[in-house]
């Protein structure tokens, strides 16, 4: 490969690079943090100076589709390409058309759409990528492919009938098998209908799936009972994948830091509107200090959060995609995580989320509410590599000082508080003596919210609460 990168590729991203770069179809099923989207942006820009693509549609959740607008490409892509980038946004402004115009027009440039993967379920944003695709020599990008995994769904209906006549195509996930083998079926017949020797889900299941009947409420139903055949699938998979875990990875940073973005809910923005007002109406003309911005503060964060107090004391839920995003994160990572949330609200339907999808021996609690003999239990558990608990759900004001939790090697961050000190101790529960692997730590922020204002500072090693005026924190609201 003569090609000039513009960040140096770990030996695991060059290997990655060297069996896909000139395929039609590959899978890069590789672990969150190792750096799988650096490995695609070079992919396509190798493809791109070969002549080979003028067009590349990116496909992404909604918590990460912006990072490759706002980071990604700009990091990794090699300044000598000439793109056009465009995100796409439902809501479509005059304005925003201009901007998505850009797209059709008949240039050298790299012409570059980057889609939430909702937009696939609606008729708007399908037919847009159709347009676009019939426009270029493109490549096709899935990222976090397990979104496709239901072949019942209309995104995942309306993303393969889009992919059939695109020249390149690739998928990316660090856990190409959430639940069952049987996830893998859309993700590979996206790239390719006879990747896998069978063309219908119906054909995959009954090679690969163990099925027997039961009877549920007067008549009889098939359920999948166990699976077979495995190793004859992991041998298909092997000549279009790259499979890599952060434990192969010995030349990783010992610490990678992420985020994920989310976006309010049309009731939460609307209720952090209000508040904003209030809060401003209630500083203007007091003597202002940072302790009574707090304070302000405190009740907007609770709002990105998907909750707020109203007058009289309960606490009242709103919509919000947090919680939905932390189970995406959820079901990417492999092994251990610890999450900490700021709030005892959240702790409780985060355990309950978790509880529904994971089952109720996945997860262990460390905050007030959990007992002495608990917290010690939960500990316990985490550390035992051979245990069914997968995740701690605590407080940093709890669990963030003095405990061992090296059995987890990813740290997500439901929400942050304001506290420098919480910040990095918490973290440093699995940063200590012990930990044998890379760790991940992952920021779930509401965009456009003081959310961003307080990871930024805390990044920075900013204690909010002392090192911040009062005036200048009122600029944050």
């Amino acid at each position: 490969m003569n090609y000039k990168f513009k960040t140096k590729p770990f030996a695991h991203q060059l290997k990655a690079l060297e069996m896909s770069w000139d395929k039609k179809v590959f899978a890069y099923f590789m672990e969150m943090g190792t750096g799988k989207s650096k490995v695609l942006i070079d992919n396509i820009s190798m493809l791109y100076d070969k002549g080979a693509i003028n067009g590349v549609l990116i496909i992404a959740p909604k918590g990460v589709y912006k990072n490759w607008y706002d980071s990604e490409i700009p990091t990794h892509m090699p300044d000598h390409i000439e793109k056009k980038m465009v995100l796409w946004q439902s809501n479509i402004t005059q304005t925003k058309q201009k901007e998505l115009n850009i797209l059709f027009k008949s240039e050298t440039d790299l012409h570059i759409l980057i889609m939430n993967v909702e937009a696939f379920s609606t008729k708007k944003g399908t037919e847009f990528a159709r347009k676009f695709l019939s426009c270029h020599k493109t490549l096709m990008a899935i990222d976090e492919s397990t979104t496709i995994k239901t072949p019942t769904a209309e995104r995942t209906k309306s993303i393969i009938k889009l992919g059939q006549d695109v020249k390149y195509k690739r998928i990316l996930t660090g856990s190409p098998v959430t639940k069952s083998p049987l996830d893998l079926f859309t993700q590979c017949y996206f790239l390719d209908a006879w990747l896998l020797d069978q063309q219908s889900y119906y054909s995959f299941k009954t090679r690969y799936a163990i099925m027997k009947k039961i009877m549920v409420g007067g008549r009889s139903i098939e359920i999948v009972a166990g699976y077979r055949n495995l190793g004859e699938l992991s041998d298909k998979l092997k000549p279009f994948s790259f499979r890599v875990l952060k434990d192969d990875c010995l030349d990783l940073p010992p610490k990678t830091f992420m985020k994920r973005v989310i976006q309010l809910s049309t009731e939460q923005r609307k209720v952090y509107d209000q508040m904003k007002k209030i809060a401003l109406a209630e500083l203007n003309g007091k003597l202002v200090t940072t302790a009574n911005v707090i304070t302000q503060l405190m009740r907007l964060h609770q709002i990105t959060c998907g909750h707020f107090k109203s007058d009289d004391g309960t606490t009242q839920a709103l919509k919000s995609e947090r919680l939905d995003e932390l189970l995406n994160v959820l079901e990417e990572i492999e092994g251990k995580a610890v999450i900490w949330a700021h709030y005892r609200y959240d702790i409780e339907i985060i355990v309950n989320a978790i509880i529904k999808k994971f089952g109720e021996n996945s997860v262990v609690t460390y905050y007030g509410d959990t007992t002495t003999d608990d917290r010690q239990k939960a500990i316990k558990k985490m550390q035992d590599k051979d245990s069914s608990v997968r995740f701690l759900v605590g407080t940093p004001q709890t669990g963030g000082y003095g405990i061992t939790l090296t059995g987890a090697s990813t740290m997500i961050y439901y929400s942050n508080g304001y506290d420098l000190e919480k910040r990095q101790q918490s973290e440093a529960r699995i940063d200590r003596i012990g930990q044998t692997k890379n760790i991940t730590y992952i920021d779930i922020i509401a965009e456009n919210t003081i959310d961003e204002k307080i990871v930024s500072a805390l990044k920075r090693k900013v204690n909010i609460a002392s090192e911040i005026m009062g005036e200048d924190l009122k600029a944050w609201i």
